[in-house]
């Protein structure tokens, strides 16, 4: 039986340029739970699959803090038995991936999503979305992020306050700067969509 995932298919910009960072990303998300562990595919390309809808906003979020790939999305069915490694399956989501990174490219902040299902649209324009919020963050207001809204062990204001040892009202003037709520609720409604595409929201 066919199961629907996510493929992500990600692939350096301007890798000719400068240092490959694919094995250093790679290991940064060795964490985070997948169907099958992101590995490079090809060149400056690496690839891993997930059928976890909380788990793509968090990997989708890191990319684009990195600013330094053009990513691609595909959502749909892979073909059983479910391969030992993401660079040996086969199916329609991988298909749909390789679409998306060619056209990622071109498109706004080097993200696509494509898939059979029309709501994939829907997905793409909000992740369009939080990039622009993510976009806009400093140093300082990813700083405030990486304690305040983390999913296993956030801090509140006042404790962010103390780690860094500044005011609570800066903790919170930064968090507003940051878009922390907003980027908090794009992640929900990310997971949401993901969980829908995947016929996993009953």
């Amino acid at each position: 039986m066919s199961r629907s995932v996510a493929v992500l298919t990600v692939d350096q910009r301007s890798s000719r340029l400068g240092p490959d960072l694919v094995p250093a990303t790679v290991e940064a998300l060795s964490g985070v739970p997948l169907l099958l562990p992101f590995e490079r595919t090809a060149g400056d390309e690496f690839q891993g699959v997930t059928d976890d809808p909380a788990t793509l906003p968090r990997i989708v979020e890191r990319l684009l803090r990195e600013d330094a790939w053009n990513i691609g999305i595909g959502i749909g069915v892979i073909d059983d038995p479910v391969p030992e490694t993401a660079r040996a399956g086969r199916g329609p989501a991988y298909l749909a991936a390789r679409e998306a990174v060619t056209t990622a490219k071109g498109s706004p902040w080097h993200l696509r999503v494509c898939g059979a299902d029309p709501d994939v649209r829907s997905l793409e324009t909000t992740l369009w979305l939080w990039a622009a919020v993510l976009g806009r963050r400093t140093e300082r207001g990813w700083e405030v992020a990486d304690l305040v809204d983390r999913a296993d062990s956030a801090l509140t204001y006042q404790e962010a306050a103390e780690r860094l040892g500044v005011t609570q009202s800066a903790v919170s003037q930064r968090a507003q700067a940051a878009g922390i709520v907003e980027g908090r609720r794009a992640r929900e409604l990310a997971s949401a969509l993901t969980a829908r595409l995947l016929g996993q929201d009953a």
